[in-house]
């Protein structure tokens, strides 16, 4: 027969200590949130930031694209001159730019053509006045730039060496001017294509065909 068990004796199971009132929660100190919570809130901050820098590279990359992407050539820096003479005459004239665009010249003009050494000024003029292209170079450009310079040369043009330029290579027609950096420069095409037909010339259709050929000493105007 079981006895009953003496709470009081040693050899009764002892009950769990009362732990007491939680200790106060320092001041300042945010309430612990559970670990769930916690990782779901990161998960839609990182999904967040993510749809904010797609938005910023969808919005701003086309901007920074256009601006590094070149211009297209053009024609803004074309020199204008305006009311140039056309009359005739036997004497030199001291012309303002190099290689001159208009004003008065000699009676005769140059055959169409590249040549090796520069040309009289004032028959070359007459070219001008006739709707011709002249592009004229630097007398030490390099030969392999020359012969580019040949291939893209219209038939109603002519190609000359000419001192003093303030560029590797100048293209002109009457009343119009454009220095260029080089035979490479996509602005020669250009301007070919927009003022190579005589637009600005008062001849614009006699050309320069049935010239003549310029005199030896590049120094000396045939008239």
């Amino acid at each position: 027969m079981n006895e009953p068990v003496d709470e009081t004796s040693p050899d009764a199971p002892a009950e769990p200590a009362d732990p007491g009132p939680a200790p106060p929660r320092a001041p300042g100190t945010p309430p612990r949130q559970g670990v769930g919570t916690g990782a779901r809130l990161a998960v839609v901050g990182v999904a967040l930031l993510g749809v904010l820098v797609l938005l910023a590279t969808v919005t701003l990359l086309p901007r920074v694209a256009d601006r590094l992407r070149p211009e297209p050539p053009n024609l803004d820096a074309v020199e204008v001159f305006e009311d140039l003479p056309t009359t005739h005459t036997e004497e030199a004239v001291d012309y303002p730019t190099e290689p001159p665009v208009g004003g008065r010249h000699a009676g005769e003009w140059l055959d169409c053509g590249a040549y090796d050494e520069q040309v009289p000024a004032e028959n070359l003029v007459h070219d001008l006045e006739h709707g011709t292209v002249v592009i004229a170079h630097d007398p030490d450009l390099d030969a392999d730039d020359v012969d580019a310079l040949v291939e893209q040369l219209p038939q109603n043009g002519i190609l000359t060496p000419w001192a003093g330029l303030d560029a590797p290579v100048v293209v002109v027609v009457w009343g119009r001017r454009l220095a260029l950096t080089g035979a490479d420069d996509p602005r020669l095409a250009l301007f070919i294509a927009e003022l190579g037909n005589g637009e600005t010339a008062p001849e614009p259709r006699a050309s320069c065909a049935g010239g003549i050929e310029p005199p030896r000493d590049p120094g000396l105007t045939q008239v």
